[in-house]
């Protein structure tokens, strides 16, 4: 049976009319909506969705204590549970998953009477609206479990559901083929579209049809590039089709929040063929609209990714490749609302990525230790990774050279007659400059007969001020 036949058996449109996130949500609207699942090119659909059993160790670990006592209370009160998305594909992949989350029939409603007759403490009710439920089982561990849903509106960034206790149609509203399967607790997999198949061939396709997909929510674009850094066998294997689909809608990652595009864009940097599929992201037309300049430095890019492919660069020096000044740094800052660390590596990265020639090639490096003014061990991660960034030979040893102890104390600054506060500061950090300038060997006595000069070259600063 197709999914409209499904639709139109259900006798959806009322059931939208009355109930989509507590918001009124007009019959017009609601029509609309099924046109267009009617008009959509529907997925391949598996006659008998079930395709094997697990009994693997991975599948046979993720059974603890609280999660058998989950499985019971839902079998107790009727309602089938299963294992969705993410976790099922690992599962396959012969991985032990590091999240599970659950999908079931019964209703938010109906799992808050169920977990409250059972005295079962529930948590994180913001997830409420949208049909998940987390309950705490032994207070020790928590599931997230959503009920079934159709996403009966969308603009590209939310959905307003309509809850089924149909698997395939909750299946049809997700993403990738390869998150669309279920895992029923007794091992059997479920899988509506052939999520298997394209799992078996490193496959990344969305389900059905790639526009409809990408246009409920256009955080997709880059959902696709993760999992195809992910999954794929190879850097440049992706269909036709679906990079023309994504083409077409690119200027739609405009409407996504920052944070919601960098946490995508970071695991896509930390993944497989990072470079290259940074590269494909580019190529379809998406840099303004991830806050990327429109003219990005792509053959810096290019050089980095073949020359340190391989030194595991965090996402956001990778990220710098493509800026070519630090006000280019602050504007993709403002559009993905980094942290302060990553934001202040990225502008160190573009400042300090140009070759820095010295008969000891770590000496700069070492003296921006000390004259870089954040945090010593923030600069030291920084400074491993400009390194990285230019292949350097001298990397490992970089890495297990720690800074000498600086051996002028604010004692001894007292004892010369320098005043506290923020004026001590300064003549302490003039000393640690001429201390790096002479690689670290200078005495505490040979610093402080630097200390009558520094006073007064402060003291003419200060008149210049004035």
């Amino acid at each position: 049976m197709n999914i409209c036949n499904r639709l139109l058996q259900l006798r959806f449109v009322p059931k939208i009319i009355n109930h989509t996130l507590k918001r009124k949500v007009s019959e017009h609207q609601a029509l609309k909506r099924i046109e267009k699942l009617r008009s959509m090119a529907l997925p391949l659909t598996r006659q008998n969705p079930v395709i094997m059993k697990l009994d693997s160790p991975e599948f046979k670990s993720i059974f603890t204590e609280e999660l058998l006592s989950l499985v019971s209370v839902f079998k107790k009160y009727g309602y089938e549970l299963r294992v969705a998305g993410g976790a099922v594909r690992d599962l396959l992949m012969g991985k032990k998953p590091k999240d599970l989350d659950f999908a079931t029939t019964a209703t938010p409603d109906q799992m808050k009477e169920m977990f409250t007759t059972e005295n079962i403490r529930m948590i994180n009710t913001k997830g409420e609206k949208h049909g998940t439920i987390t309950p705490r089982i032994n207070d020790k561990e928590n599931f997230e479990v959503t009920t079934l849903r159709i996403d009966v509106l969308t603009d590209g960034r939310h959905a307003e559901v309509q809850f089924t206790t149909d698997w395939l149609l909750d299946a049809n509203r997700r993403d990738l083929t390869i998150n669309s399967m279920f895992l029923g607790l007794d091992g059997s997999v479920y899988d509506y579209f052939y999520g298997y198949d394209d799992l078996q061939k490193r496959r990344i396709a969305f389900v059905g049809d790639a526009v409809t997909r990408i246009q409920e929510d256009y955080l997709r674009i880059l959902r696709y590039f993760r999992f195809y850094g992910r999954i794929s066998e190879g850097p440049n294997l992706h269909e036709q089709s679906t990079i023309t689909a994504i083409k077409n809608n690119v200027h739609g990652l405009e409407r996504i929040s920052g944070e919601r595009i960098w946490v995508e864009l970071k695991q896509i940097l930390e993944g497989n063929f990072a470079g290259d599929i940074m590269l494909s992201i580019l190529d379809t037309g998406a840099a303004p609209y991830i806050g990327i300049p429109s003219i990005p430095n792509i053959n810096e890019l290019k050089t980095v990714w073949q020359r340190s492919k391989n030194k595991k660069l965090q996402a956001v020096t990778l990220l710098s490749t493509l800026l070519k000044t630090t006000e280019e740094v602050l504007a993709l800052h403002l559009r993905l609302k980094l942290s302060a660390y990553d934001r202040d590596l990225a502008l160190f990265v573009v400042e300090h990525r140009e070759p820095k020639p010295n008969a000891k090639p770590l000496l700069p490096y070492q003296q921006l230790m000390v004259k870089c003014k954040a945090k010593t061990s923030d600069v030291h991660e920084w400074i491993v990774e400009v390194l990285k960034y230019n292949n350097s030979p001298h990397l490992e040893e970089f890495q297990n050279w720690s800074l000498p102890k600086f051996p002028v104390s604010g004692n001894m600054l007292k004892q010369k007659g320098v005043e506290g506060g923020r004026f001590m500061g300064l003549v302490m950090n003039e000393l640690k400059n001429i201390w790096a300038e002479n690689d670290f060997n200078l005495s505490a006595e040979e610093l402080l007969k630097q200390v009558p000069h520094i006073l007064s070259i402060l003291e003419e600063r200060r008149k210049t001020k004035k």
